[in-house]
């Protein structure tokens, strides 16, 4: 009898450990079968940092003369609730900022009673407001994920560098980005047809949208039968370009004070004046130029005088570099913003914009060095390099130059029609 009970409880705890097993069988096979259903984290995709799929979103562009009030209200907004969105802080959306052209969209729920839930304006490209309008209007600034691709491009210059590259299918961006880093070195008003470039560059996409934000990541450029390079690298937490040998590219004084135009009138003890109608001298250099062309200032230093003069230079700014050299630049239409007499300077920061005040013919920038006092020749001054590549760095740096070398190298050249 103690037998066959025993024989019972074992049947028993067997037949529940069994009832048990399936049942959670049942239950891991019901759960996959879900897990299977709902879209995984990978699947999910994200926009203004949402699961965007969850939401019904109308997509809206910002039209000329249009106001934010306008376009909410196209939403289905009502006066209280625009009152309330626009009263967050200027520092996260500045209704005075709203430009054609720019998006935005409203998101609402997937119910029956179409819940609005967000709206998103994108300030640029890279970067949005989303207002969650069930939770008190409460702004977030985020941003839309960024990736910089890779890509080359070579030429031979027929007529400028600027059309050779619109020809060959690379941005023109890239060339005003060439004509800084090889501006002490190449004068780009001097370069002929035959001349070649190739570059290696990073361009910035969002969305897989491509936006003008470039990099360059190593470039060659041959003037006068003479190759110059431009290798990128870090030294002393900053990063120059250098050339083959490791001396820096960046000089005290760039070429020229502006981007890509003619060289109209240079530097003369004798000139014909075109406006006074007889010979002087003329102790600078003129850049023809359409009027609002950004004026650099080609070293860093101290504006020492910011005036008009009415029978000459018209608006001009001069500044002082050091104990040596002092710049001045004339006939310009306006001075940069809040630029003051004893405010110093960068290089390549922009001080104007070329114009045709004063005794001027038309718009260009007259151009003046004085060496110690004296007018010297702006095509003609030297420029003191930055430091090299140091000793404990060129093992690094020879190991950087050589790749990059061999890959500009190989960079074929487009062929000539």
């Amino acid at each position: 009898m103690k037998n066959r009970k025993h024989t019972y409880i074992a049947l028993l705890l067997a037949f529940l450990l069994c009832s048990f097993a399936a049942c959670n069988d049942r239950k891991k096979s019901h759960s996959e079968e879900i897990n299977q259903e709902l879209p995984t984290p990978a699947d999910t995709v994200w926009k203004y940092g949402l699961p965007i799929e969850e939401y019904s979103t109308q997509y809206d562009t910002i039209k000329s003369g249009e106001t934010l009030t306008n376009v909410l209200m196209g939403f289905g907004m009502t006066a209280n609730q625009i009152y309330q969105l626009v009263q967050c802080p200027d520092s996260v959306f500045d209704v005075r900022s709203i430009r054609p052209g720019q998006a935005c969209a409203f998101l609402t729920e997937k119910d029956s009673a179409a819940t609005p839930r967000y709206f998103v304006y994108e300030a640029n490209p890279k970067t949005y407001i989303r207002f969650d309008l069930q939770n008190n209007y409460i702004p977030f600034k985020g941003n839309n994920p960024c990736e910089w691709r890779e890509g080359m491009g070579a030429g031979i210059i027929h007529s400028s560098l600027w059309e050779t590259m619109e020809q060959n299918g690379t941005s023109p961006v890239l060339a005003v980005m060439l004509s800084h880093i090889f501006g002490w070195s190449i004068d780009f008003f001097g370069i002929q047809q035959g001349d070649e470039y190739r570059l290696i560059y990073a361009q910035e996409f969002v969305d897989n949208q491509p936006l003008s934000n470039y990099k360059v990541l190593a470039a060659s450029f041959k003037a006068n039968d003479t190759v110059f390079y431009a290798i990128p690298f870090v030294q002393d937490e900053e990063e120059l370009y250098y050339n083959a040998d490791g001396n820096s590219l960046e000089g005290a004084f760039l070429k020229a004070p502006l981007d890509f135009y003619r060289i109209s009138s240079r530097f003369s003890n004798n000139r014909f004046h075109p406006v006074l109608k007889r010979y002087r001298a003329h102790h600078g250099v003129d850049y023809a130029a359409p009027v609002g062309t950004p004026v650099y200032a080609i070293g860093s230093g101290k504006v020492i005088a910011k005036a008009y003069q009415a029978g000459g230079g018209g608006n001009y700014v001069k500044i002082r570099h050091n104990s040596t050299y002092t710049t001045t630049y004339m006939h310009l239409s306006k001075f940069a913003k809040g630029l003051n007499v004893g405010d110093y300077v960068d290089q390549k920061q922009v001080i104007g914009y070329v114009g045709s005040t004063g005794l001027s013919s038309g718009p260009h920038l007259d151009f003046r060095v004085y060496e110690n006092g004296r007018p010297v020749n702006p095509l003609t001054i030297k420029s003191q390099p930055k430091q090299p590549i140091s000793e404990e760095n060129k093992q690094a740096f020879t190991i950087v130059r050589d790749s990059l070398l061999h890959r500009l190298n190989a960079i074929p050249m487009p062929v000539q029609p």
